[in-house]
């Protein structure tokens, strides 16, 4: 297949480095400011050298991605919240051309599904998003081999940030701040983690996963959120008293969507430790499946997103 990546952060470049190990071929890639489009293939190690030099993969226009000949739009921009532009925009132009979409990112997805469906329908191509959930876990393929429609609930850890904190808080009897400026000198956390530990991230991920189980109706206005920067080193100590932790919960059930602070067993599944992730499946006749692995990471999410490649072709 050949694949238009849009987006040279880490999920971008990391798509780009292995389509072909895939047995793809890059045949445009953009960053913000910058492209390069080449019908017989990228080269893509060049592409990112100017990354690395200039600032930008090339300099082509990063519309001139958008226009070039590829099957498959690889959407892996930063996400963006309210109309999701510009990921929902690539998206929409790439449908409207007849060709396939892939996206890595969320924001689509979570703020503008029933708009990504209907553009779907009138469409020659397909759209898959598995990227968008708890990175290299096959969450959405789950639930689309058992079914969406005999899924009763859906929950998890589902933002490694977060979890990593609650992980070293409990384990170290650390404060917050303490640990949260740990997780940022390990690059664990961003700079600014508010998408983290405010639950947000978490709760992108829950509209998902309710959009798809429920089908569609779901945006990150409709999650219940809270995160995790208020609980204190002394709450961790009295739930391991009793055999508990703490753990930032998504959970999607026929109630609705919501994210928080959960109590749970120390030996429960949902217990993950470190930047792990879980998703945690109920089902009417599987019973309750647990998926657990790394929930972010280049590389990692990547293959989500060719792993989409791969059932287009």
């Amino acid at each position: 297949m050949r694949l238009a990546v849009l987006g040279a952060g880490d999920v971008g470049r990391s798509v780009a480095e292995l389509a072909a190990e895939y047995g793809h071929v890059v045949t445009a890639f953009a960053d913000s400011t910058g492209a390069v489009v080449d019908p017989d293939g990228v080269d893509v190690a060049a592409a990112l050298d100017h990354k690395d030099e200039a600032g930008t993969v090339g300099d082509a226009d990063p519309a001139d991605a958008l226009d070039a000949d590829y099957d498959v739009l690889v959407e892996a921009t930063p996400t963006t919240l309210g109309d999701a532009e510009p990921g929902f925009g690539h998206a929409r132009a790439a449908l409207a051309a007849g060709r396939h979409v892939v996206l890595a990112n969320k924001g689509p997805v979570a703020e503008r599904y029933d708009d990504l469906r209907a553009l779907e329908r009138e469409s020659a191509g397909e759209l898959l998003f598995e990227a968008t959930v708890a990175g290299a876990i096959p969450a959405l393929a789950t639930i689309d081999g058992v079914g969406a429609e005999r899924v009763t609930a859906a929950r998890g850890v589902l933002n490694g940030t977060a979890n990593f904190i609650l992980t070293r808080m409990a384990a170290e009897g650390l404060g917050y701040e303490h640990v949260l400026s740990e997780a940022q000198d390990l690059g664990v956390a961003e700079a600014d983690p508010t998408f983290d530990v405010e639950g947000t991230d978490a709760a992108l991920k829950c509209a998902i996963l309710a959009n798809v189980i429920h089908g569609g109706g779901y945006s990150l206005a409709d999650v219940d959120v809270q995160g995790i920067t208020d609980i204190p080193p002394s709450a961790l100590d009295l739930a391991a008293e009793d055999g508990r932790t703490v753990r930032l919960i998504g959970e999607v059930t026929d109630d609705g969507a919501r994210v928080g602070p959960r109590l749970v067993p120390e030996n429960d599944a949902l217990a993950v430790s470190g930047t792990m992730n879980i998703v945690q499946l109920e089902t009417e006749h599987a019973g309750r499946l647990n998926i657990s692995g790394r929930g972010a990471g280049g590389r990692e999410t990547a293959t989500a997103v060719l792993a989409d490649v791969d059932r287009l072709a």
